[in-house]
């Protein structure tokens, strides 16, 4: 279970910093920064936050509102243009940064899921797997993944027959199938090989080897976007 042990190392105010929807063929890339405020953390949501994957999504809910109550967050996100027109690795690192900027404070130090850090106003730590190791970071994982399949939801309603308010933008069956008959969506990547190959009119096997990648706001909550879609 993810603990303070990396934020008791670094010392000061420590914001963590996760991302979400790097590997889907539609909608943003999220990121969340989160400094908890520990002194008004209850002890049963410290020993409960855990990495967003290994949650239901009952649990996210919860947990994420929860967390908005004793901690200060900022949300920044890349948009679908902006993914294919630098690359989802860099789009994910800028909406880390924004995600920072939206905070409204510069922490003393970050901490940040996986080996790449982006370029931020204060020291940075990258820790593999850090959404198992650390509380701020698996905080930001959460409210990360709460809001980008919030948003995908949101787009669910416009866009029928993707399935996106369940798999929210990933490579499903029935997501690859709705691409061949209906097309792209002005959400869809196209920079992302099945979305080329259904733009193409040939169809793509979900359960096939994906070609590898570059790898609402709480009062207290700041978002930092660049959607545009």
């Amino acid at each position: 279970m993810p603990n303070l042990t990396l934020e008791e190392e670094c010392g000061g105010v420590v914001c963590g910093i996760d991302e979400v929807g790097r590997g889907p063929l539609a909608g943003p890339v999220v990121a969340a920064a989160v400094v908890l405020d520990l002194a008004h953390m209850p002890r049963a949501l410290r020993r409960s936050i855990d990495d967003s994957k290994v949650l239901t999504a009952e649990a996210r809910d919860e947990y994420c509102r929860a967390i908005r109550r004793c901690a200060v967050i900022g949300i920044g996100a890349a948009s679908v243009r902006e993914i294919d027109r630098i690359n989802i690795l860099r789009a994910s690192l800028l909406a880390m940064q924004r995600a920072v900027r939206a905070l409204g404070i510069v922490p003393d130090a970050a901490l940040i899921d996986g080996n790449i850090a982006p370029a931020l106003p204060c020291p940075a730590r990258t820790v593999i797997g850090g959404d198992a190791r650390s509380l701020s970071i698996a905080a930001a994982s959460i409210v990360a993944k709460v809001t980008r399949d919030g948003i995908m939801y949101e787009l669910a309603r416009r866009y029928v027959g993707y399935g996106w308010e369940s798999n929210v933008g990933y490579s499903t069956r029935e997501h690859c199938t709705a691409l061949t008959a209906l097309g792209a969506t002005i959400h869809h990547r196209r920079s992302f090989a099945p979305v080329r190959l259904a733009l193409a009119g040939g169809t793509f096997e979900p359960e096939l080897p994906l070609p590898v990648m570059d790898e609402p706001a709480a009062p207290h909550s700041r978002v930092s976007t660049g959607l545009d879609g």
